[in-house]
């Protein structure tokens, strides 16, 4: 897994960001798709946010969970 910045976007008066058009696209992203926001701190405060799909969350967590939850069954 690699991280890069791939734009910049900004915060409206509402609070809202718009995720780049070429990054949805390259994404997948349609309308009224979930993605969790994850939040990073650095030194206790906040610094990053992270967005993941909601299915590929879903997913990891079962990966993660899944022989847990075997051997306690």
């Amino acid at each position: 897994m690699s991280i890069r910045i791939e734009a910049v976007a900004s915060v409206d008066e509402r609070g809202q960001m718009v995720i780049p058009k070429a990054i949805r696209e390259r994404m997948g992203l349609k309308p009224g798709d979930k993605l969790a926001i994850s939040v990073m701190e650095s030194g206790g405060k906040p610094c990053c946010i992270t967005l993941v799909r909601t299915e590929e969350l879903a997913e990891r967590v079962r990966d993660i969970l899944g022989p847990a939850v075997k051997d306690i069954l």
